[in-house]
């Protein structure tokens, strides 16, 4: 045999590597995109989305939130930032399906006493909980409460990259002593480049692991790298992983669930579903809610800045002026 071929039989070897039976896939697309439309979808969007997930093979999907009304009005929001158990219900019904249903609860922003029911009253499987380091102790309660009341939980702790090492450490510490079965590692920003996904991701491991919890990997898309960290992630031991249908979510999205199918060569994985849902009903959406990696996300990842400042400037009159938003920001740096 010579070289050559050693080589591609090889490389072919390695890219088989990336099946293994215990990764579990989580679709993002309703509640993460629900950040560009203040979670207006219509029932025929979600059904879609749902449908597409359980005919892919998809372990897990995230409808909405779960948002207290009383600091989020119903009037202004639409119904999958709350969740309640009568919307889910109309789309999944009993969902007699291996389709896993999650919402993620926001520290402080939930009132999880009243809004998550006990777990033999709701559809749902999964709670993720989401928190910012000064809400850890909130986030603990919350998520106690919502093991307790028999759900699976995960928590993503946010904006990692802004905090300083010394309380990421005590954060995972705490995070891993609890009840939790899943710890995301969360590029909140799309800051992140391999180098930081490879630290980042075995300092989680190495705090998680030994407490029989799994690592997640939620990347966005701001440098265009949600998708190459989510593929580092996973080859450093990362076994739950977060995408959504053509990328949809926050500014300029999540790792496309298309692209993570297609590395993944799992065979209970199918794809003709998920690109039916895109050319049918995700693709229609995007000159309405202009999500997708573009230059003022971009200048926000390379700032390491919340995409806030970038989502006003692409709702202006000023969207095409993307020099004057280069200086504004660097003005405010």
């Amino acid at each position: 045999m010579n070289m050559n071929m050693m080589e591609a039989k090889e490389s072919r070897a390695k890219h088989w590597l990336s099946y293994r039976s215990e990764l579990k896939v989580l679709d993002c697309t309703i509640r993460d995109g629900g950040l560009m439309s203040d979670h207006h979808f219509d029932d025929k969007i979600v059904k879609a989305v749902y449908q597409a997930c359980v005919d892919a093979g998809i372990d897990y999907m995230e409808l909405g939130y779960k948002a207290s009304k009383r600091i989020f009005s119903p009037t202004e929001y639409g119904r999958w930032k709350f969740c309640d158990e009568e919307d889910i219900r109309r789309i999944v019904g009993e969902n007699d399906t291996s389709l896993k249903l999650s919402v993620m609860a926001d520290a402080e922003r939930t009132d999880y006493h009243v809004d998550i029911l006990p777990r033999d009253q709701s559809v749902l499987d999964m709670i993720r909980v989401a928190t910012y380091i000064h809400q850890i102790p909130a986030a603990m309660d919350l998520l106690k409460a919502a093991h307790d009341k028999g759900y699976e939980t995960s928590i993503n702790l946010m904006a990692i990259s802004t905090i300083q090492e010394w309380e990421l450490d005590e954060a995972l510490e705490i995070m891993a002593d609890s009840e939790t079965e899943a710890i995301y590692l969360v590029d909140s920003f799309g800051a992140f480049y391999s180098e930081q996904t490879q630290y980042l991701a075995r300092k989680y491991l190495r705090h998680a692991v030994p407490r029989g919890k799994v690592v997640g990997m939620h990347a966005h898309n701001n440098q265009q790298l949600a998708y190459a960290n989510t593929i580092e992630a996973i080859i450093l031991g990362a076994n739950m992983l977060d995408a959504s249908i053509g990328g949809l979510g926050r500014g300029a999205g999540n790792c496309p669930l298309e692209l993570l199918l297609g590395f993944l060569h799992n065979p209970k994985f199918r794809l003709r579903p998920i690109l039916q849902c895109i050319q049918e009903h995700i693709e229609p959406l995007r000159a309405e809610l202009h999500w997708g990696f573009d230059i003022p996300y971009m200048i926000t990842g390379l700032l390491n800045q919340h995409p806030r400042s970038a989502m006003m400037f692409n709702s202006s009159d000023d969207r095409m002026d993307i020099v004057k938003f280069f200086d504004t920001v660097i003005e405010e740096e």
